[in-house]
This record gives structure tokens, C-alpha cells and sequence, in this order.
């Protein structure tokens, strides 16, 4: 391909942002699945970022270091709003913020007058949950996998309204999907009006059949809320192909944007139904989705630098990051799975699954298994200690590579035939 071919197509362009003119073009047409593995490619990738040589860094999925051309932007937009202060605040502050919002509703798909900028998914989806205008007797469906700080917010709702939360559990290893399906069908009863599905599960990496279960749950007249914190950026879709009526997302996890950042996605017909947890001059009827949105003063840099992660994004490839994401997760989970003394609560299907995974050993404590990690192993992870996932929590990054991902398999072998002599 010649520099004026490679140029017209849209994976060069992106990757030209990247990688020199003959890099980008050596790659641009390559398919993502065999890319997922060409470590030269993803060499140069992990070069876009400085990483601490203390430890090799699998927690990315509580929050994600921006690359360094995001973090140079962030920081000169910190420079200039403070250059300009209140001028800036109070003369172009909204419509840059509106043109961020506009390319995230053109990454998720949809309209921007669903989506908002939040901090956070937790902000999010509590958004949603508190703004429902809950009765006594009124019924909710959630898992127990689920966040849990959005199921803390069921439980204040139910204190305050007396309304009534039914929790399901959610195979490690399921079947099929008419069986997670099914599981949310059963809970559902005449006097349910709201379900929360995790698009991918924060503590095991499960993807949910999402638009099965929203077509069944619409079906009996209830709404779906699905906490997608770690799917946004992560894994190819849009957010009206899932069917929910509300979305909500972290942006500092997998889009790698500057702390405080997240997503709100509301059907539109159901913008005028919420109640806002603020104050704001709209009227609670308005069909406006910034009625939901009252911040305040906020440190707008943030927001701005989000166009700079989605440009980074969308110069890697949404597919090529997912391929290469899988191909980590099961790159090092193939090599422990089946061991004697080692348990993943990660499904065996890939497609259930993408970058995240958790691992445990028979009777080792998550919490010392991730401590011994570290002190010994120099890996950073994160142990899990609930709703039946008793493990580490493990997320690579694209910066990650195979090498450092066998120090880990290393790892947990030792670990793993340790328990098995009984130490």
C-alpha cells in the first residue's frame, strides 16, 4: 500500500496518529485477531505510556492511567483554564463541554440529547435509582454480583420508600443465555418496575446478555438499568443496540480519561420521569437530560480531556484494543485453568469475557493471595471477597505484555502447589 492509498483508509488515518507513516501502514489492513498478537505493535502501543517499573500494574480495571498524549492534553487544559479563570468559565466553558458530549454520543451510538457527562458510574446509576419515584411495595431485580455501592443505593431506597429489592446470583460459568435469562425472568413479579444488569460483571469479567434480558424484562412492562463501568471502551457496541432504558459508565477505566469521568445514557422518553437529585432551573417534567446534571462548579479540564482519550482510542481501533484485551485475559487464564488447587470465576466461553478475569487457590485468602503478589511477585491485582468470587481480580491494559503476564501463571503455580501439599 503506498502513503496516498494508506491514507484514504480509515485505520490508517487512525493509526497514523500513533505510529509512523510506515508502521501505520503495515498495520492498518493486518486482522484484528492476528494483531492481538503481534507484540512489535503492541510495543510501540505501550510506549504511549509511562509506567512504574515497581510493579507490573493488573488493576487497570479500577482505574486506568491515561497515555501520555492524554495526560499532556489534560495538563495543558489545567494550565489554561486557570490562565483564563472565571472568563473562561463563564464564556466557553457549556459549548466546549456540549462538543465532548457530542463525540462521546458518537462513540456510544446514540443521541446527545440521552447522554450526559457525570463522574462516574456510580453518579450514574444512582442518578437513575434515586430519581425513580419510588411507592411502598414497589419491586427492583438486581444481582449480587452487582457493584456494591449502586446496591447500597437499592437498600437507602428501600429504607426511605419501603420499597422492596430482590437479588438473584449469576453463575460463575453459565450454560447459555436463556439461563441468565430465565434467572431474571424468575424474579420478576407483577409489582417490579426497575432491574439493574451488569454489562460486564466488575468482579469476574462476565458479559451479560444484555439486550435477551431487556427484551424479556420489557416484555413485562419493567425497565433496565445496566451498569456498563467496565464495558464502555472495552468491548464493540452501541448503547440503544443493548435495548436499555438507562446506561451508565466510568470513562477513567478502559477510555483512560482523567479521573472523575462517566457517562449517563437515558432513553429519551424517559428523561421526563426521573426526579433530579439537584436543584436546577428546568423544569422536572423537561425532557432535557442536563436537568439530571446539576454539578455546580466542576474542574471542567476534566471533562474537556475527553476528546483527546477518545481520539487515542479511536486511533488504536475499538476492535483491535477488544482482540488484544481477550487475547491477554486468555493468554494467561488457558495456562491456569484446569490446575489442581487453582479456581477461576471467569466463564470458559471468550466471548463471556474479555479483558478482566479473577483466579483464587484453594484455601488462600484473596486478600493475602493479591498481598503475596505483590510483596513477592511485584504484581499488582486486587482481591475479592464476595458474593461467591473468592479471588483476584486480574486486568491487563493494553500496555501489558505476554512476558509479564507469565510471571503471574509463574505465580499462581507456586501458589497453587503449595495448598496442594497441604502449606
Amino acid at each position: 500500500m503506498n502513503k496516498r492509498e494508506f491514507l484514504r483508509t480509515a485505520g490508517g488515518a487512525g493509526l497514523g496518529l500513533l505510529l509512523s507513516p510506515r508502521l501505520a501502514a503495515l498495520y492498518a489492513e493486518t486482522p484484528v485477531e492476528r494483531l492481538a498478537e503481534d507484540e512489535a505493535f503492541w510495543v510501540a502501543i505501550r510506549g504511549k505510556y509511562r509506567l512504574k517499573p515497581d510493579y507490573i500494574n493488573l488493576e487497570s480495571g479500577y482505574y486506568s492511567i491515561q497515555a501520555q498524549p492524554v495526560l499532556e492534553a489534560y495538563i495543558t487544559k489545567v494550565r489554561e483554564i486557570n490562565y483564563q479563570g472565571s472568563y473562561y468559565l463563564r464564556t466557553t466553558q457549556v459549548p466546549d463541554k456540549a462538543a465532548a458530549r457530542d463525540k462521546l454520543a458518537v462513540m456510544a451510538g446514540c443521541s446527545p440529547a440521552e447522554l450526559c457527562i457525570t463522574r462516574n458510574t456510580t453518579e450514574s446509576l444512582d442518578t437513575v435509582i434515586t430519581g425513580y419515584d419510588w411507592k411502598a411495595g414497589d419491586e427492583a431485580v438486581m444481582s449480587e454480583q452487582d457493584y456494591g455501592h449502586m446496591l447500597a443505593q437499592f437498600r437507602l431506597m428501600a429504607r426511605r420508600f419501603g420499597m422492596v429489592n430482590k437479588l438473584v446470583s449469576l453463575p460463575i460459568d453459565p450454560r447459555s443465555d436463556d439461563e441468565i435469562v430465565q434467572l431474571y425472568a424468575n424474579a420478576i413479579t407483577p409489582r417490579t418496575r426497575l432491574m439493574m444488569v451488569p454489562h460486564m460483571v466488575n468482579i469476574t469479567g462476565h458479559i451479560l446478555p444484555v439486550r435477551k434480558i431487556a427484551d424479556m424484562a420489557h416484555a413485562k412492562g419493567v425497565d433496565v438499568m445496566v451498569d456498563g463501568a467496565h464495558a464502555f471502551a472495552h468491548i464493540d457496541y452501541k448503547i440503544p443496540d443493548l435495548g436499555c432504558d438507562y446506561y451508565g459508565a466510568s470513562l477513567h477505566k478502559w477510555l483512560g480519561c482523567p479521573l472523575g469521568t462517566g457517562i449517563l445514557y437515558v432513553r429519551r422518553e424517559k428523561i421526563p420521569t426521573l426526579w433530579a437529585i439537584y436543584g436546577d432551573n428546568r423544569p422536572l417534567e423537561d425532557a432535557d437530560i442536563m436537568k439530571l446534571n446539576h454539578t455546580g462548579t466542576h474542574p471542567v479540564h476534566t471533562d474537556l480531556t475527553i476528546a483527546n482519550a477518545i481520539a487515542f482510542h479511536n486511533a488504536i481501533g475499538t476492535q483491535r484494543k477488544e482482540a488484544r484485551l481477550r487475547y491477554l485475559q486468555n493468554y494467561w487464564t488457558n495456562k491456569v485453568r484446569g490446575m489442581p488447587n487453582v479456581v477461576l470465576y471467569t466463564p470458559t466461553d471468550p466471548a463471556r469475557s474479555c479483558a478482566i478475569a479473577n483466579v483464587g487457590i484453594k484455601g488462600m485468602a484473596p486478600g493475602d493471595l493479591a498481598k503475596s503478589l505483590l510483596d513477592n511477585d511485584k504484581i499488582w491485582t486486587n482481591g475479592v471477597d464476595n458474593a461467591g468470587v473468592h479471588g483476584v481480580r486480574v486486568t491487563p491494559h493494553v500496555f501489558i505484555q505476554p512476558k509479564e503476564l507469565d510471571k503471574l501463571v509463574a505465580a499462581i503455580s507456586r501458589h497453587a502447589k503449595r495448598a496442594h501439599v497441604g502449606q
